[in-house]
């Protein structure tokens, strides 16, 4: 296929494809779809080889969020009956982020509900940075704790944090349909100020609100521009008592394609599959392993994943390898640039492989913590698109967190 080789070669090129063929890459058909997979997969391979990231959250702070996203189940006015709770301490942090090392994880991403962190929670986050970092140097921290102020995200830098992220989460031109406390440019300025403190900047999208294929191709071309090192994809988990509880756009073939499109546009870039992998993907979550170069272990924020378990055995019958400490994630262009945020040896396969907002990055609600949307034209036999009935809507997959942080029970790590 024409459109697949170009796509391709562009990628082991670093070579920034155009819009006609990233919303191509949307609109092919079921026949298609592992020939897409495979093409993502050759790109994927070249820059990170068979090795998959491990991330793990904890949710420093559940729920009262004032912010009104549609998609969040934190948000202002959510009916939703997750669990809520105020700041953990250093060592429940450090204790919960133990559990997800323990399970392989690599990096540890703390997250907490609100517009944005006040000076003291800087302060709170920072204890939390060192508990973590005193049982186990190597781990890297994300912080993702909302709209930054100036000099926060220098000090969240002399604390210890390797990363910090905020989705851009859909389009500019949708995003006041799905948020309006705060702007779309808001969010572009607190990557920016992350970026430009020396943070390893992570942002990513959420998919399935409702957006149409262009919105998609906007969100993702916005996000190369801003260059993050790391693009977590979210596929909307409809919670009941949100906005957005009746949109079930996706399926397991619409979310595969989302990821290629991500990873041609973002080549050298880790891809994440974030929050709604167990839901949308199901039982074609390790087809996803051939675009995406991470995951989340376990739980998110308010809803529970897969075990961590089912999750390291499904790397390994894929026939990946879960990426260690000592491996550094992103190949060696880019991981200079980080300040080789990922580990300190070079490592991967290919010739040049090697290695936010609280209610984002896999808060359970697209995970964000992250498309279905609606498709401009449908294809010759409309299978592409499944149907919202609540047939077949998989919402037996919703559950919402019960375990681990900020309860009494184990963690799913």
């Amino acid at each position: 296929m024409d459109l697949l080789d170009t796509l391709t070669d562009k990628g082991l090129r670093r070579e920034l494809p155009t819009r006609e063929e990233a919303l191509a890459v949307l609109a092919t058909t079921d026949d298609e779809l592992l020939d897409v997979v495979a093409a993502a997969g050759r790109v994927r391979r070249q820059w990170f080889g068979r090795r998959v990231k491990l991330n793990y959250l904890v949710n420093l702070k559940s729920g009262l969020c004032p912010e009104d996203c549609s998609y969040c189940s934190q948000r202002l006015g959510s009916k939703a009956e997750i669990l809520k709770y105020t700041w953990l301490k250093p060592e429940q942090a450090a204790e919960a982020a133990a559990a997800g090392v323990a399970g392989g994880a690599k990096r540890v991403c703390l997250v907490a509900s609100g517009r944005g962190p006040t000076d003291r929670d800087i302060d709170r986050v920072a204890d939390t940075i060192a508990a973590i970092k005193g049982a186990d140097e190597q781990v890297e921290v994300c912080a993702c704790l909302g709209l930054l102020s100036d000099n926060q995200a220098e000090r969240l830098k002399a604390a210890g944090a390797d990363a910090y992220n905020h989705n851009l989460n859909t389009s500019e031109g949708t995003y006041g349909d799905i948020t309006t406390t705060h702007t779309y440019a808001d969010r572009v300025d607190t990557v920016t100020k992350a970026h430009g403190a020396g943070l390893s900047a992570c942002s990513g999208l959420i998919a399935g609100m409702g957006e149409s294929d262009e919105d998609l191709v906007d969100v993702v071309f916005a996000l190369r521009e801003l260059d993050p090192d790391s693009v977590p994809v979210n596929f909307l988990i409809p919670f009941e008592g949100t906005p957005l509880a009746e949109e079930w756009n996706l399926t397991p073939q619409r979310c595969l394609r989302i990821l290629a499109m991500v990873r041609f546009v973002c080549p050298d870039i880790e891809v994440r599959i974030a929050g709604g992998r167990e839901v949308h993907l199901r039982s074609m979550q390790p087809l996803g392993l051939h675009i995406a170069n991470s995951i989340f272990l376990g739980d998110y924020l308010t809803s529970e994943g897969q075990a961590g378990q089912a999750d390291l055995d499904m790397i390994k019958d894929a026939g990946f390898e879960v990426e260690g400490t000592e491996q550094t994630t992103l190949p060696r262009h880019r991981a200079a640039a980080a300040g080789g945020c990922g580990g300190e040896s070079a490592c991967g396969s290919g010739a040049s492989a090697c290695g936010d907002h609280s209610e984002d990055a896999g808060c359970g609600t697209g995970a964000c913590g992250p498309c279905g949307g609606h498709r401009a034209e449908a294809d010759e036999a409309g299978a592409d698109e499944a149907s919202a009935d609540a047939d077949e809507a998989r919402t037996d997959l919703v559950r919402v967190r019960r375990r681990g942080a900020g309860t009494e029970l184990a963690p799913n790590a």
